[in-house]
């Protein structure tokens, strides 16, 4: 297996026994049997040939900003989209008096897209300028910050889809994306999504754009538990409230089990204090749960994954 995926992904590509911790913002994870890293859209249809073809059990992560790995590891192969090339990742399409459409490779960070954004005065993503997950995770969960979100200029998307047996590709267009609230077609049909087109908008200078996206990091530093690890918002926002209003109005900050706490300075995080496991974390989520629905009957919905094998 191994030599066949480094035949597939390229030399120097394909780690073993890589520690799933170095690769999730949480810090959390024990090895996997195989890591591959893959930064175009071609390497990633051949490695998953030979996954499928070995039916070898695997799991694909982008910049693990959302997820958590179990301490045991993970018995297969880890597929890593990143972009090794930078802002070789992305490219202008077309563009008008208005607007610029610009392609961006699955792997890329969403933050260094909204920097390559404002460096071409293309304003519309500035929202994400601090949001430090992948471009293919960011459309699979439709992230969103500050009242912005990718479906707000997201036009279409590249996958690869292994539901036959064997990797295709494809493209949604549209609606055919099906952008909801922290959703997409992505979460239902298990597609990977390789990259995306973004519909941006000119007539701001590259000042202004730059301006906006440190007022909004500022805001993120001000208000989020940045200096520890954590996946992020740990619950998605229940209908017409908060989950972090919910939290602390259920005494729950500062909460901690193991290495896994509420953060203090905003409850809607849990945090990685040092040490955390998997073990940990999901009993904070479980035990958060309980007790904001005993306290108002709201049913918090995590926005944390749980890694699981595929085959």
């Amino acid at each position: 297996m191994y030599e066949k995926l480094c035949a597939a992904a390229g030399s120097g590509k394909v780690k073993k026994d890589a520690l799933l911790k170095r690769y999730t913002t949480f810090r959390i994870g024990g090895p996997a049997d195989q890591l591959v890293n893959v930064s175009d859209a071609d390497s990633l249809k051949r490695v998953m040939a030979v996954l499928l073809e070995e039916r070898a059990p695997y799991y694909v992560i982008g910049r693990g900003s959302n997820l958590v790995f179990d301490d045991a590891g993970f018995r297969g192969t880890v597929v890593r989209l990143c972009d090794g090339a930078g802002t070789e990742g992305f490219r202008i399409i077309e563009e008008d008096d208005e607007s610029a459409v610009v392609y961006a490779f699955g792997g890329s960070l969403l933050s260094a897209l909204s920097s390559y954004a404002c460096e071409n005065e293309l304003s519309g993503l500035e929202f994400a300028s601090g949001i430090p997950g992948s471009v293919g995770g960011g459309v699979l969960m439709n992230a969103g910050a500050y009242g912005g979100e990718l479906s707000q200029c997201v036009i279409k998307s590249c996958y690869i889809s292994a539901g036959s047996g064997a990797p295709e590709e494809g493209v949604l267009e549209g609606e055919a994306q099906r952008f909801g609230y922290r959703d997409s077609a992505y979460q239902k049909n298990g597609a990977i999504v390789t990259g995306a087109y973004f519909r941006l908008l000119k007539g701001r200078t590259r000042d202004e754009i730059a301006s906006k996206m440190r007022e909004l990091n500022a805001r993120r530093r001000d208000k989020q538990p940045l200096e520890f690890p954590s996946a992020g918002s740990a619950f998605k926002r229940p209908a017409g409230d908060f989950a972090g209003r919910l939290i602390e109005a259920s005494g729950l900050k500062g909460f901690r089990i193991g290495g896994a706490q509420v953060s203090e300075k905003h409850c809607g995080f849990i945090i990685n204090r040092g040490g955390a496991t998997a073990a940990d974390v999901r009993a904070v989520i479980d035990a958060v749960r309980e007790k904001v629905f005993a306290d108002s009957g709201v049913m918090l919905e995590p926005e944390i994954k749980f890694a699981k094998e595929r085959l």
